[in-house]
């Protein structure tokens, strides 16, 4: 069975952009990881620095779900 939180990537935020011709490029800078509730379907808020924190503050709330 799947755990109903899971962590996946923040979405990148676009730093820069640089234009080249007719295309435009943007660097992006990666914002960390969140955390998504799989039976909600939505990701959580707040993001999380490294993927570390975000890990165990979704093993905790898998915890709480399951004692729950």
């Amino acid at each position: 069975m799947q755990p109903r939180f899971v962590i996946v990537p923040a979405v990148p935020i676009e730093k820069e952009s640089l234009r080249l011709g007719a295309r435009d490029f943007a660097a992006t800078v990666c914002a960390g990881f969140d955390i998504y509730d799989n039976q909600a379907k939505e990701r959580l808020k707040p993001s999380y620095p490294s993927r570390s924190d975000a890990q165990l503050q979704c093993e905790q709330m898998n915890k709480r779900f399951d004692a729950g």
